[in-house]
This record gives structure tokens, sequence and C-alpha cells, in this order.
């Protein structure tokens, strides 16, 4: 499994996006009470549920992780992980995904200079408000020291999107092929 993360507006949304388009790569649907952004359909970029169906999923044991992001839950569903699937994931969304399948996933932190992330989100509507708040908080949870492990840290600044996910893509497959997947607790999940 692939794993993706890095503060808000970094890219890796549309990484992921170009991966499944591209590369033939599925997205891990994970699940959010938060309401669906212009052009969003549940079931595809989220699985949008309210507060209530998702605190009964997390005491129904249904999650690997969950985490409380911008005012809103997110998770993701034990059934749905599967080796040949991309996931976007916060740093302690990684470190349980680390803890719980070691080696059978690659993880890669997509980095960019927070000017850069200002514009993304000015451009795609984001309030002032908003973007001043996201700044704040993602400088204190994307800060590298709260990453038990990371395998790769790509910039994402200047470079074409279609080349940065090319080089993301063969880095997986370069590191999927050395590991070797073996028998464990959780082998039917991967």
């Amino acid at each position: 499994m692939l794993v993706l993360i890095g503060p808000s507006a970094s890219g890796k949304t549309e990484v992921a996006k170009k991966l499944i388009m591209q590369y033939g790569m599925k997205k891990l649907i994970t699940y959010t009470t938060r309401i669906p952004r212009p052009g969003e359909k549940d079931g595809v970029d989220y699985h949008f549920v309210s507060p209530e169906q998702f605190n009964a999923m997390k005491k129904a044991g249904e999650f690997i992780e969950t985490t409380y992001y911008n005012h809103n839950y997110y998770g993701s569903r034990i059934k749905d992980v599967n080796i040949n699937k991309v996931v976007v994931l916060d740093p302690n969304g990684l470190n349980l995904f680390n803890k719980t399948f070691g080696l059978k996933i690659v993880s890669i932190f997509l980095e960019t200079p927070e000017d850069i992330r200002i514009k993304r989100m000015r451009r795609r509507g984001d309030s002032e408000d908003e973007i001043k708040r996201r700044i704040k908080n993602d400088s204190i949870l994307f800060n590298r020291y709260n990453i038990n492990k990371l395998d790769r840290i790509v910039r994402n600044a200047t470079v074409d999107l279609d080349i940065l996910t090319a080089d993301i893509y063969q880095y997986y497959q370069n590191n999927l092929a050395l590991r070797t997947v073996k028998s464990d607790s959780k082998e039917d999940i991967l």
C-alpha cells in the first residue's frame, strides 16, 4: 500500500488521482464527517457519513485509524486496506499504518513551500481564515518529528505533476519488489 502524507495543498490528492488514472492503482476511500466540497462524490472521493455513523463504526472496531483534522473526523476502514491501493493520511494515521502493516506499506511525504500552498488554497476557493488556520495547524501536525517512519520525502514545488507522479510510482514499485510480504496476522488484509 502507498501512503501519501503532506500538509494542506501539498499536492497529495492530485498525485493520488494521477496514480489511479495513469497507473491503475485503486484509492483507499476513507470515511469523513466533512461536508463534500463542490464536485466531490460519496463513495468516490470519500464515504461521507454523519458524526453519529462515524462514531458507531469506530465503536464497532471497523477502523484501523481515525483522526480529527480541521474540525472533522476521518478514518480508514480495516476491510478496505489492500496492497494495490493508495491512501492520503495525516502523520497519526501513517504511524498507525506503520505499526500495523510495517514493511507492507511505502510512505511518501510531499513537502511544499508554504507560499505555494497558500496560492493553491486561494485558487481552490478556501477563505483567508481557513487558510491561516490550516497553515498554523499543519505547521504543528506535519512536523516530521511526529512521524515514526517515513520512506521518502518528495519536494513538490516546481516539478511537473506527471513527472512527480511517475517518480513516486516507480519508487513505490521498486520498494514493493524489495519488501517481502511474509505471512503474519494481517495477511488477510493485504
